[in-house]
């Protein structure tokens, strides 16, 4: 994907307790409360075309109760009717009698290919909803919980093709323009994929904006963008300034169209033509990192200077700007550190950790130029600390 980040989370050693042996979890009951329902749920099956296991944690492992996280006592279920209904949830009591707080104008009934509908809750005030048949709400709630001031009103909805669910949205304010960015989640049929499941995960990412002209206010979406992924993400979110997306995934997403419909970086053939050499390659063990870089075959050992910090490295050739230079990931014994000039006229630096066993995820801080190669007794290590995570007996 253009312009992802690729980030590692790193334990800070001093915070652990080592001393701590675990939780222990209570032996009391959970509380448990059960309401009779007027109407069942709106559940929809998975049909027979929806085999896979992306169909399966997509839509059939769907949680119809929707939690509004602004006020963390009420959730809201769609039933049979199409009534969206908000039950008040509190521990020292019963539950109260579900109540309607939105109908939706579609006869869910009506659709055989429909999709569960999905509620999300981007603001204290405002509620994106799908309807499960491709169409999209935006409605103004006001104050939620409230039944006094809680009235339910859309002021936008379009179709926008084939069912899908609602999977995050967000409200922000830029340039004094109230936005609610929405993304969408289909499972899509992929005539391409001949060898796999058959099917592409697809994530639409709107921005639906305010727009007011001689007096007239509405909302209408002044922004489209498609990605596309083999695999259902296991946690996908828009920020909060609604600039970028956050994915977690077992597969990679990459754009596909923008909101012209213009293909975004997808052409395979010419990623190859503008791929550039990397500038230089790293290795690693627990101890210590090599960095291999190319130079110029004029170059002598008087042309090249190296300078070592704690944290910094700078690499110059003759008089020429700093062919490397930046902050080091995590700390080194600088006085340590050496270089040297290999027969095939690169460049070798090798760098010593000061904290040992460390894994460096990047060399130079936010510097893409460098390529890493793991050495094939590292692949064995890191895929053998791993499979506790892929057993079955944890």
């Amino acid at each position: 994907m253009a312009g992802a980040a690729h980030c590692s989370l790193q334990a800070k050693r001093l915070l652990l307790d080592p001393k701590f042996e675990g939780y222990k979890l209570s032996l009391e009951p959970l509380a448990c409360y059960q309401l009779g329902l007027d109407a069942a749920v709106a559940e929809v099956k998975l049909r027979d075309d929806q085999y896979t296991l992306d169909h399966m944690r997509a839509f059939g492992m769907y949680n119809y109760l929707h939690l509004d996280s602004w006020y963390q006592d009420n959730v809201y279920y769609v039933d049979q009717f199409g009534r969206v209904m908000n039950l008040s949830v509190t521990l020292d009591s019963a539950l109260q009698k579900p109540r309607e707080v939105f109908r939706l104008p579609t006869d869910l009934t009506a659709y055989d290919d429909r999709l569960c509908a999905s509620v999300h809750f981007p603001s204290s005030t405002w509620v994106t909803l799908s309807d499960g048949t491709g169409r999209l709400y935006l409605i103004k709630s006001g104050k939620r919980g409230n039944s006094a001031s809680e009235k339910w009103e859309i002021v936008f909805n379009e179709e926008l093709g084939s069912p899908f669910i609602i999977a995050h949205s967000v409200c922000f304010v830029k340039s004094n323009v109230h936005s609610v960015a929405v993304l969408l989640l289909r499972v899509e049929k992929d005539e391409l994929d001949t060898k796999g499941s058959g099917f592409h995960i697809t994530l639409e990412w709107l921005t639906i904006g305010e727009i007011s002209k001689e007096g007239d206010h509405r909302y209408e979406i002044f922004k489209r963008r498609v990605l596309q992924g083999k695999s259902v993400p296991h946690y996908a979110a828009i920020e909060p300034s609604g600039d970028g997306l956050m994915i977690v995934s077992y597969k990679p997403f990459k754009f596909m169209h923008d909101e012209e419909g213009k293909v975004e970086e997808n052409d395979d053939a010419k990623t190859t033509v503008e791929k550039k050499d990397p500038l230089y390659y790293w290795q690693q063990t627990e101890d210590d990192v090599t960095i291999i870089v190319h130079i110029p075959e004029d170059i002598t050992k008087d042309d090249i200077k190296v300078c070592f910090s704690p944290d910094h490295i700078s690499v110059t050739l003759k008089d020429q700007p700093p062919l490397m230079e930046g902050k080091l990931y995590s700390s080194v014994d600088h006085e340590s550190c050496t270089w040297i000039i290999r027969e095939d006229k690169s460049l070798e630096i090798s760098l010593i950790k000061k904290n040992e066993g460390s894994r460096w995820p990047e060399l130079i801080l936010g510097d893409t130029r460098g390529e890493f190669i793991m050495d094939p007794s590292q692949c064995a290590e890191i895929a053998e600390s791993l499979m506790h995570l892929t057993s079955e007996v944890m």
